[in-house]
């Protein structure tokens, strides 16, 4: 991301960066919604709806009131503040300073910058729900959701995007494989862990989407957003939003591809939920490298990353008995982990230029290095974050569902709706 620069308004790159923000939050609603929707059963697909209407909402208004200032402000790095290597400061607070001439080096309105970011921060703990999908209160939910984007992903934003240490070290990525993905989808492993498997859950037997249509629709729009997610996140119409573009369709046919092929080969079928969650791993996985590799580096991600990730959804999630619903640290977690790695393998100059950085296959193995512990960073500290707010709302509000209420569905007794007419 660029560091802030005053300069004169381009009006191609002001309007391709409105139209990136809209993809992007078609990624939150419908995109994510549909997605989880289809794949958990008809008694709680409202409760699904109801956690990304109250992201989407709530998080907006967290954004604009401090979020953007504390990831991205430079308040305490023009100060000479040493608080400035992990949060940004607070004079950009509602917005505050920037006014309608506030431009960005590539030329876009500060408050456009802003609201592109805003939708990265919706997406993000949308991502966790997957995890303990079917068991969770609403109230736990909320305060959770409140809680972690603060703690979790504000500074981790401000780390790798805003000015932060991992930035200063030289880590790469370009969309978010740390900040949103390996963020997210670690915390879902935790808060899966934490809040215990589905009173129904039988490892080996898997409890089967209600409406595979809504999964095909969601991954459609996730598929579409990621466009403007990755291509956007250049700021500016150019070469490099037109290589981040190509390279994450071709990552994902390529994810969705091979899925489909390991499923014909194991299952002796192939699945429209398969493919799917294919598609989805390799949207993840090239999120972090969009900005930094070719579509040679794309084709081999998006292959490497699904191997990786049906691995671990369908065998290791199995032998260690472990209830993440709906796959999110599996696809999420680790397509993050594998995107942010090989970044540093693929990276070549061919995209970042000829000072730019390259990874492991062209020579330079100190960048692989560098990926690597940005990724362990990030890891660990979604860790220890997630499960102290975890223990936090388990004694205050509670985290999980009575046993009568998750048997019979979170819709009518969390929401008092039903989505299917009897």
């Amino acid at each position: 991301m660029s560091s802030l620069l005053l300069t004169t308004l381009d009006t191609g790159n002001t309007a391709w960066m409105i139209m990136a923000t809209i993809l992007v939050l078609l990624m939150s609603i419908p995109g994510i919604a549909l997605f989880y929707g289809g794949l958990v059963r008809q008694k709680n697909i409202l409760s699904i709806l109801m956690q990304t209407v109250f992201i989407v909402a709530v998080v907006s208004l967290i954004w604009v009131a401090f979020g953007y200032s504390w990831a991205f402000s430079t308040e305490y790095a023009d100060s000479g503040n040493p608080l400035a290597c992990v949060i940004g400061g607070f004079d950009k607070c509602f917005l505050h300073g920037i006014g309608l001439d506030a431009i960005m080096p590539t030329g876009i309105p500060e408050l456009t910058f802003a609201m592109f970011q805003c939708m990265f921060a919706l997406i993000t703990p949308a991502l966790i729900l997957g995890a303990f999908a079917e068991r969770v209160k609403f109230s736990g939910y909320v305060l959770f959701t409140i809680l972690w984007v603060i703690i979790a992903y504000l500074p981790m934003a401000h780390w790798v995007w805003g000015g932060g240490f991992l930035q200063e070290m030289g880590a790469i990525d370009f969309a978010g494989g740390t900040v949103v993905h390996i963020n997210a989808g670690v915390a879902a492993l935790v808060m899966a862990l934490c809040v215990g498997k589905r009173d129904d859950y039988r490892a080996g037997h898997p409890i089967t989407p209600h409406n595979i249509t809504f999964v095909f629709m969601g991954m459609s729009f996730l598929w579409l957003g990621w466009f403007g997610f990755n291509a956007g996140s250049g700021l500016a119409a150019d070469g490099l939003a037109a290589n981040a573009f190509l390279v994450t369709h071709i990552a994902t046919a390529a994810a969705a591809t091979t899925w489909m092929l390991i499923d014909w080969i194991v299952n002796k079928k192939p699945t429209t939920v398969g493919a799917c969650t294919g598609a989805v791993a390799g949207l993840v996985a090239i999120t972090p490298a969009a900005g930094s590799t070719d579509i040679f580096g794309a084709f081999c991600i998006g292959i490497i990353s699904t191997i990786v990730c049906f691995f671990m959804v369908a065998v290791v999630k199995e032998k260690f008995k472990y209830d993440d619903a709906l796959d999110a640290f599996g696809v999420h977690g680790m397509g993050g982990i594998l995107g942010s790695i090989l970044t540093g393998v693929f990276a070549t100059q061919y995209v970042t230029g000829a000072e730019g950085v390259q990874g492991a296959l062209y020579g330079d193995w100190h960048q692989l290095w560098v990926q690597v512990v940005a990724t362990m960073v990030s890891i660990i500290y979604s860790v220890v974050v997630t499960y102290i707010i975890f223990k936090v709302v388990d004694k205050s509000v509670g985290v999980r569902v009575d046993k009568r209420v998750e048997e019979e569905g979170l819709d009518i007794y969390e929401h008092g709706e039903s989505a299917y007419s009897n």
